[in-house]
């Protein structure tokens, strides 16, 4: 049957659909855009303003209320007969014990999250820190050691040893050390490390009342010489994490990977893991166990700049400090005339953080 020219000419035209109305303006949160990292030389920028200001925060702030002038003429000229200069001078050994170990967990624990590729490494939640805290404590007990220099001594050997337990540990059974395993078998450890460690002080009454406020974590219980003392641990500690810059990056992308690109993984991370072990130890022996502090500081410092590990180990060396001074300040202020030491500040400060990394149940990209 032949189709009339006509109606043939007119069909399409007539099946042509109606032309569809614009839906009108999308919603802002319905775009699809990439939001653009920080500039990590932006971030140095503010991470140095930060720092200076905790830095004033720490020497301004206290029992004894002191005004901003006389802090800067306390600093730059120094009266002994005045009693406001005597205070700002008596809180700086405790604001360069904030630098020296804020910057040392900062560092360590964006260096742990590297070796481990784990996001939720972190020397206090893997038992690093419990375990430099109970040798130590097990070396004034049992062999009356009373110098920084045997704490150091017994701190690095705990921290080594809880970090090699722990991985052991999280390592058994088919998958290996997860990431969720590093996590359990690191809280266990630091419990079970933490009742010891009480358990040893209970039994002698001398290390309990020389140690109950060291255990809980405190600036205030060095001076600047015997920081000093301790300064080339964390220094080495320091380099030996930041060359591991590159083998970080390589690991995010697998062991394999690693291996393809040259880098000899297993010694790699063995040297990396000596400065976590010496930063973490050294830390440890300042001001006894602070947690948490390598925690939330890699975490916010990669959501600002990415997961380039040349930038997120200084910056987080550079946020540490910040943190650990802020909560030192937060403590002094929070009930006075008491003070809440920093090593419990830090905790309310990470606990719910970490507990909801977990909640979070999917994997943060390194």
């Amino acid at each position: 049957m032949r189709q009339n020219p006509q109606t043939a000419a007119t069909a399409p035209r007539d099946q042509v659909p109606a032309p569809v109305a614009s839906p009108g303006p999308v919603p802002a949160d319905a775009h699809a855009v990439r939001r653009r990292a920080l500039h990590p030389a932006g971030l140095v920028l503010v991470l140095l303003a930060a720092l200076l200001a905790a830095v004033f925060l720490s020497l301004l702030v206290g029992a004894r209320p002191i005004a901003p002038h006389t802090v800067w003429e306390a600093l730059t000229n120094f009266d002994a007969a005045n009693g406001d200069h005597a205070v700002v001078h008596s809180r700086v050994p405790r604001t360069v014990a904030g630098l020296l170990i804020g910057a040392a967990l900062g560092l360590a624990g964006a260096g742990m999250q590297g070796i481990a590729r784990n996001p939720l490494a972190d020397p206090g939640i893997l038992g690093v820190n419990a375990g430099a805290a109970l040798a130590v404590v097990l070396g004034i007990h049992f062999f009356a050691v009373g110098t920084l220099q045997g704490y150091i001594l017994f701190a690095f050997a705990g921290a080594a040893a809880a970090a090699v337990l722990v991985y052991l540990v999280a390592s058994l059974g088919r998958e290996g050390a997860t990431p969720m395993k590093l996590a359990l078998a690191g809280a266990a450890m630091a419990a079970g490390m933490g009742s010891l460690t009480s358990a040893v002080l209970m039994l002698g009454p001398e290390a309990l009342d020389r140690f109950r406020f060291w255990q809980v974590g405190t600036l205030g219980a060095r001076e600047v010489p015997e920081m000093l003392s301790v300064l080339p641990f964390l220094a080495l500690g320091a380099v030996l994490v930041l060359f591991g810059a590159r083998l970080f990056n390589a690991l995010s992308l697998g062991d394999d990977s690693a291996r393809g690109l040259g880098f000899q993984v297993g010694r790699g991370r063995a040297v990396s893991a000596a400065g976590v072990v010496l930063l973490c130890g050294a830390a440890t022996a300042l001001a006894g166990p602070i947690g948490f502090v390598g925690l939330i500081v890699p975490h916010a410092v990669r959501a600002l700049i990415g997961s380039d590990y040349r930038w997120l180990l200084p910056l987080s060396m550079l946020a540490g400090p910040v943190l650990l001074l802020c909560a030192d300040v937060l403590g002094r202020v929070i009930a006075p005339p008491a003070e809440v030491q920093v090593g419990v500040m830090t905790a309310v400060i990470g606990a719910p953080i970490f507990l909801w990394l977990l909640r979070r149940g999917r994997k943060v990209s390194l």
